[in-house]
């Protein structure tokens, strides 16, 4: 059994290591907090890696021709990701990979004229051009494809390398506690802490603030500290990874019906050279229902109507559960603003959502501002020795379409 106690003080503890929270512990570390980050499972795992990696200004979100709290919370961002990217912003991306500058949205024939009218509306001048048919992307070379096609002036982003580049600027702060070696006690004023057992010792992390940005796993350890609110919820989806031999890679949205986008393409390198197709939309929505089997049969057949001409007969598919963690939302609408707010019955703890990984930023942003409102200042000391004397830095997760089953006729992680 253990015998004694350490005691270690913290100005802010970071909990969840997916981009929310590394962009937080970027933020407060350039604030001179002395702060640390602790991740159960690896760095960027489950609901970040999953990302398409679209940074867009909320075009997708006006499918209805009008402009909503979703499109406008988000029109500035590109922007801001751009600086960043540059190594002109508050967090240095310098070294994360663009996969593209732009995406594309379009028409099947029979939604053409949906798509001419609506990028016609008001809510898209001067964020949208029309890509004419002789700079179509090699995709759309094909005659057989009779829609419209726009170029958003958004941008693709390789996530896991947005992932390492955060944590690298943050090294030596990202420690590994798997969710069973956490133990979490609230005192009788309501101040939250984090005890852990190592080498016959127990440690003791105490923080000014406690800040849980670990996506669906908020749920459980606001369970564990009693508080009921904020309260989350989830949104599941099943994405489609097409693992294949064709040449080009290709980002964009396909207009349908639904005011989410029908179809949604990203593509991304695997291991072994190869190209992965990574579709997510209302295919994902409704594939969240469906086995893996119906889900991937699903997507051949978009594929199939959208893209005839492209041959995906040899390709390998595999299906991806994911909950998209959220705050709740009244009938379990989408949110249009990342959320951070005090943990009820806890005095030093707060709770965090992105809601969408374009907003991260705005995320950490609105998280400072509530440290400062809370006279919660840097102090001189460091605190992050002491914990390595503990806890290992946490890995970096593993992409999703590099996890396709080895000999398996229908691949799945389902």
């Amino acid at each position: 059994m253990p015998q004694t106690t350490q005691t270690i003080h913290l100005d802010i503890a970071v909990i969840g290591g997916g981009i929310a929270g590394l962009w937080l512990l970027n933020r407060l570390k350039n604030e001179g907090y002395n702060c640390s980050l602790f991740e159960s499972k690896a760095l960027g795992s489950d609901q970040s890696v999953a990302s398409q990696g679209m940074i867009h200004g909320g075009i997708k979100y006006t499918l209805s021709g009008t402009l909503t709290g979703a499109s406008e919370a988000i029109a500035d961002m590109p922007i801001y990701w751009q600086n960043c990217l540059a190594g002109k912003g508050n967090v240095d991306l310098s070294q994360a990979d663009v996969l593209s500058d732009h995406f594309y949205m379009w028409s099947s024939a029979s939604a053409a004229a949906k798509l001419t009218t609506f990028f016609a509306s008001k809510a898209t001048r001067g964020r949208v051009d029309k890509v004419s048919a002789t700079d179509r992307p090699a995709i759309f070379q094909n005659p057989e494809f009779k829609g419209r096609l726009y170029k958003l002036v958004d941008m693709v982003l390789d996530v896991p390398s947005v992932v390492s580049t955060l944590a690298n600027n943050a090294q030596g702060n990202t420690f590994l506690l798997p969710t069973d070696q956490q133990n979490w006690q609230r005192s009788e004023n309501g101040e939250v802490s984090l005890t852990f057992t190592s080498n016959n010792q127990h440690v003791e992390i105490k923080a000014k603030q406690f800040i849980f940005t670990a996506g669906k796993g908020n749920g459980e350890l606001l369970n564990q500290l009693g508080a009921e609110k904020p309260a989350m919820q989830l949104r599941p989806l099943q994405q489609v990874i097409v693992k294949h031999d064709y040449p080009h890679p290709f980002y964009g949205h396909c207009l349908g019906t639904d005011k989410t986008p029908r179809l949604t393409i990203s593509s991304h390198r695997t291991e072994d050279g190869k190209w992965a197709w990574y579709l997510g939309g209302s295919l994902s929505e409704k594939g969240a229902s469906q086995s893996t089997e119906e889900v991937i049969q699903c997507a051949k057949d978009e594929l199939g109507k959208l893209m005839p001409w492209v041959d995906l007969s040899k390709a390998e598919w595999m299906s991806l559960p994911i909950d998209r963690a959220e705050p709740k939302q009244k009938n379990l609408m989408r949110p249009d603003n990342a959320f951070v707010d005090s943990l009820n019955q806890c005095s030093n703890a707060l709770v965090a959502w992105p809601t969408k990984l374009t907003l991260a930023p705005n995320l950490a942003d609105a998280t400072l501002s509530l440290l400062n409102k809370k006279e919660i200042s840097p102090s001189a000391s460091s605190s992050t020795a002491l914990i390595a004397e503990h806890l290992i830095q946490a890995p970096i997760a593993k992409s999703p379409w590099d996890l396709f089953p080895k000999q398996t006729d229908t691949p799945s992680i389902a």
